[in-house]
């Protein structure tokens, strides 16, 4: 699929996606004759894990080293066994910075939500008061 589309299927923009080419996060399984960008439902996928993980904050180099040790991981070619727990322990790591992301928006939601609550509270008394 072209670029336009996956675009619309991973919710990112253009330059968003061209950026993660550029950076060399995602590349494009092929180019068309024309030289337009060709990409599969393996890159798609690629970019919605992106798209994950930017919300929580990841660097370009943390993307990287994590998609690399999952391409590594599921990748036809036999690890040795060190290796293969040293990839592990480094998800490991992700998926534990991931849960202290989550809930440290969890916090920084209810605060926000909070806050919102008590201006709506203020407006109420003061719609009664001036009516």
């Amino acid at each position: 699929m072209q670029i336009g589309e996956v675009a619309a299927r991973t919710e990112l923009s253009l330059r968003t996606i061209r950026h993660y080419e550029e950076t060399g996060l995602v590349i494009p399984s092929a180019r068309s004759q024309g030289g337009f960008r060709l990409y599969t439902d393996a890159d798609v996928a690629r970019l919605m894990v992106i798209r994950r993980l930017k919300p929580l904050g990841f660097t370009l180099d943390e993307m990287r080293a994590l998609l690399d040790a999952t391409d590594s991981l599921d990748s036809a070619e036999e690890l040795p066994p060190e290796k293969r727990e040293e990839l592990l322990e480094l998800i490991r790591g992700f998926e534990q910075a991931a849960q202290q992301r989550v809930e440290d928006l969890r916090t920084q939601l209810a605060r926000a939500e909070e806050f919102a609550g008590t201006l709506r509270e203020r407006l109420g008394r003061n719609q009664i008061a001036s009516a």
